[in-house]
């Protein structure tokens, strides 16, 4: 399964491929003091893996993967409730417990040295030489995600209050643009602190900000500092021996020409030896190859309490 902000995704199937179905929740599971919670998720996975085992015909489920965002730093409840949870409902007897940028680095490069950048709302950066993980960024809209598109986005938005205030630095485009999707600007803040959903109403507004980079210094300018705070954060987790092979995945790269010439750029003089390739798949076949190589008991990556955690429950 993959848990992110988008919702939960699950795929119940076999091994070997010959059967598998899919199933979604657009409800992402709760997050609240005691970090990620395990009662919501079963909740919403209980019916799912339900209907999933009626398609396939799968009655036994042997191996459960998950990837979860939030679960190097949230993740404690989950990693003490949910095994238990998936063995007494569905009997299953091993668990792989994945940080989303695991599974994410899975569904891109597979089981091979390398590095990962996954952006969308935040933005992680994630490698392995198959001894170790390391990362870099992933920690929030308030304290890092740099180049993210929550990132991008308030920096538009700043730009547009420099505008709006006769300040240097500022965009009279991206004012007009940001005018446009929320109204007059002094209104801005009242409309955006209290929200709830603060990261991903700032990343909408990064589509605005690549839609002016071509005419608009400001607007390029910033596109050009998170093609550099990317890279930054793939150098970072890159491995320092043999070849290297990079992926980017996420909804942030889909912004097009505008993020991804700079960041070709930054990336050839931060990482010169390192071959980008196109990302394979996204999360949702990470948790499935992490699932698959466990039950057929080849899984080479990197066990991390933090990061990816395999337990075998009593029967």
């Amino acid at each position: 399964m993959d848990s992110g902000g988008s919702g939960l995704r699950v795929v119940v199937g076999t091994a070997d491929g010959a059967v598998s179905a899919r199933r979604e929740s657009a409800v992402p599971v709760r997050t609240g003091p005691g970090g990620i919670d395990p009662d919501h998720l079963m909740t919403q996975l209980l019916p799912l893996v339900r209907s999933l085992r009626a398609e396939t015909g799968v009655a036994e489920l042997g191996t459960a993967a998950v990837g979860a965002a939030g679960l190097s730093t949230l993740g404690d409840a989950l990693r003490a409730e949910l095994p238990g949870a998936l063995r007494r409902e569905f009997g299953v007897g091993t668990v792989a417990l994945a940080a989303d940028a695991v599974t994410a680095y899975v569904g891109a490069l597979g089981e091979r040295p390398g590095a990962v950048v996954a952006a969308g709302t935040g933005m992680i950066a994630i490698g392995t030489d198959l001894t170790r993980w390391r990362r870099a960024d992933g920690w929030g809209h308030l304290l890092g995600d740099c180049g993210s598109g929550a990132w991008i986005g308030r920096a538009g938005l700043e730009a547009a209050l420099r505008a709006h205030d006769g300040r240097d630095g500022g965009s009279a485009l991206l004012l007009s643009r940001a005018e446009e999707v929320f109204g007059p600007m002094a209104g801005l803040p009242g409309k955006l602190y209290p929200r709830p959903d603060r990261p991903a109403v700032l990343a909408s507004f990064a589509p605005q900000v690549a839609a002016c980079a071509d005419v608009d210094p400001v607007a390029e300018r910033i596109l050009g500092a998170a093609a550099r705070h990317i890279a930054e954060s793939a150098a970072a987790v890159c491995p320092g021996e043999g070849e290297a092979v990079i992926a980017l995945t996420g909804g942030l790269f889909r912004m097009g020409k505008p993020l991804l010439e700079p960041l070709a750029e930054e990336l050839g003089q931060r990482l010169p030896r390192a071959r980008q390739v196109e990302a394979e798949g996204d999360p949702m076949l990470g948790a499935v190859r992490v699932a698959t190589a466990l039950a057929e008991g080849r899984l080479a990556l990197p066990r991390d309490e933090r990061m990816l955690q395999v337990m075998t429950l009593e029967r």
